[in-house]
């Protein structure tokens, strides 16, 4: 009984660090990879390098084709997107 309760402060402490900070940081890495899975032709977006651009075309291995003036365009890799500006809609089928 004795050795049990002095792992009980550890125990704590760990729910504490997972509920305060594994888990937050969880739930960001998800929405930041849904939101680059979501990505198409014509959303304007933030590079993590602060560069603003149109995606002109997604390209297979995790690689998107990025406008960033005219006649101007990168290749840049999909998790290196930070901000999605403006969304187009879905073309009506």
């Amino acid at each position: 009984m004795e050795g049990i309760a002095q792992f009980v402060p550890l125990i704590l402490i760990f729910a504490i660090m997972y509920f305060l900070l594994i888990r937050p940081q969880q739930k960001k890495m998800k929405d930041h990879q849904n939101m680059v899975n979501a990505l198409r032709r014509g959303d304007q977006v933030v590079t993590q390098g602060g560069l603003i651009g149109k995606v002109t075309k997604v390209k297979e291995e995790n690689e998107l084709e990025v406008e960033l003036a005219e006649g101007v365009k990168v290749r840049v890799v999909q998790s290196t997107i930070a901000q999605v500006l403006s969304k187009t809609e879905p073309a009506n089928s």
